[in-house]
């Protein structure tokens, strides 16, 4: 439901727009008010589901999405339907409570399996949402109509949380630290709000400068809080070492290259070769096809994340798909005449992209202690969702820079200096990983503890 949701709504955008009349740029706000929510709901979510139990917080997770898609569906005005994705911002937080469950509940062994499921389904549900969600407004012919269809299936979910999920068997003591939370969400709204002015004013306005000064001083602000606090909501100290902080980075980096190449790629793929010089002037379902090798091999590289990092190592199995991701956009940068070249590479891409999705939440998780599984997830996915932000307002600011002669349209070398800036976050983010000093299956010692001591008590550690 979660991935269905995720990708299901982007093809739907422009006859969304025709019917609440709003602009393209006004449209923008459909994905930006839902991340802005997302921003400040999975760290609260996480952290709250580690101290009063994570199945507690699933549920009310799913609950508001459920309303919220509903209300996007049968919105009256575009109000309304900004309402709906803001009620839809939990949906970020339902990954890093699933994990956080399955850590606790199961062995290493099998929890990582459960992991590699989890974000299986979440692709094979985004694979899902992209196809039929397009295919039924084809055959409805009714927005309405098309958008109830994952209000349903959100519903569906909340009995089962309700019947079928259990809770945690250790949930941490403490509090939830409301200052640094109200610092970190304020932030995160600031800095999102920041790069998403950016493709429409540009860099160096006031409009852009002045969020992106705020978000950064109140995240020293945050950060200062933090160090002082004796029940922080994210223990820097813990994730400025080696065993954590390169994690993040590559998560950063990863968001940067996975989330900021998907629409340059489709709107090259639109082109038309006559006027611009190079695409292939394809269709909205051509498009979809033309990417279909890239989601299938996705839910494949996911699925067989536990059984390659079982003979490899989850850390070189990270390295090891970063590298592919990073030679597949040097391909993409040299081989883009074909649109089979650009397919078979898409491919690649999507199994690499597939191997991380499925093996950086197992490393963020064994990274940290076990009673911060939830809020450790939900930072990964924060940092995560903040790179795939700042990659649309980089990349969009690319392709206005290199426009063709005469004209507003991007030219093909945009395109290639956007396809190698994801190849070189691509090399970076794998760099950092193997910079990263980790014990496979050993989850970090809680503050004071003995390291040895830790990983003797962990299976497999």
């Amino acid at each position: 439901m979660s991935g269905f949701l995720q990708m299901g709504m982007v093809p739907l955008l422009p006859k969304i727009g025709d019917r609440l009349g709003v602009t393209d740029s006004d449209l923008s706000w459909v994905i930006a008010v839902q991340l802005l929510a997302a921003a400040v709901c999975v760290p609260a979510f996480g952290r709250l589901g580690d101290l009063y139990g994570h199945r507690r917080l699933l549920r009310a997770s799913l609950v508001s999405v459920a309303a919220g898609t509903l209300l996007v569906a049968l919105a009256p005005s575009f109000e309304v339907l900004l309402l709906g994705r803001v009620l839809q911002g939990p949906l970020a937080a339902l990954l890093p409570l699933e994990i956080a469950l399955v850590r606790d509940r199961l062995p290493v062994e099998a929890a990582r399996r459960a992991i590699a499921l989890l974000v299986g389904a979440l692709t094979v549900g985004s694979l899902l949402g992209g196809v039929l969600m397009g295919a039924a407004d084809a055959v409805l012919g009714d927005i309405r109509l098309t958008l109830l269809m994952p209000a349903v299936l959100a519903a569906l979910c909340v009995p089962v949380a309700f019947l079928r999920i259990p809770e945690s068997r250790r949930p941490s003591g403490g509090r939830i630290d409301l200052p640094g939370l109200l610092l970190l969400g304020t932030a995160m709204i600031s800095l999102l709000l920041g790069v998403s002015s950016a493709e429409e004013h540009g860099w160096t306005t006031a409009s852009v400068l002045l969020p992106l000064a705020v978000g950064a001083a109140l995240l020293a602000a945050f950060a200062a809080v933090e160090l002082r606090s004796a029940e922080p909501l994210l223990d820097l100290r813990a994730m400025r070492g080696r065993q954590s902080a390169p994690f993040y980075l590559a998560a950063f980096l990863f968001g940067v290259f996975f989330f900021g190449s998907q629409a340059p790629n489709s709107t090259f793929w639109a082109a038309d070769p006559d006027e611009t010089g190079y695409g292939f002037a394809l269709s909205a379902l051509s498009i979809s096809l033309m990417a279909l090798p890239g989601a299938v091999f996705s839910v494949v590289g996911s699925l067989l994340t536990d059984r390659i990092a079982a003979r490899a190592g989850y850390r070189a199995s990270l390295v090891g798909a970063f590298t592919v991701a990073a030679l597949s956009f040097c391909s993409f940068a040299l081989l883009h005449d074909v649109w089979w070249h650009m397919s078979v590479t898409y491919a690649f891409l999507g199994f690499a992209v597939g191997l991380a999705l499925g093996a950086m939440p197992t490393v963020i998780v064994e990274a940290s202690e076990v009673s911060r599984s939830g809020i450790a997830t939900a930072v990964y996915n924060n940092v995560k969702t903040l790179g795939g932000a700042v990659a649309g307002g980089v990349f969009a600011t690319i392709l206005g820079s290199l426009p063709l002669p005469g004209g507003q349209v991007p030219g093909e070398r945009a395109y290639v200096v956007l396809w190698l800036t994801g190849a070189a976050c691509a090399l970076c983010a794998a760099v950092a990983v193997a910079a990263a000093r980790r014990e496979e299956g050993a989850p970090a010692p809680a503050p004071g503890s003995c390291p040895q001591a830790a990983r003797d008590v962990v299976p497999g550690g």
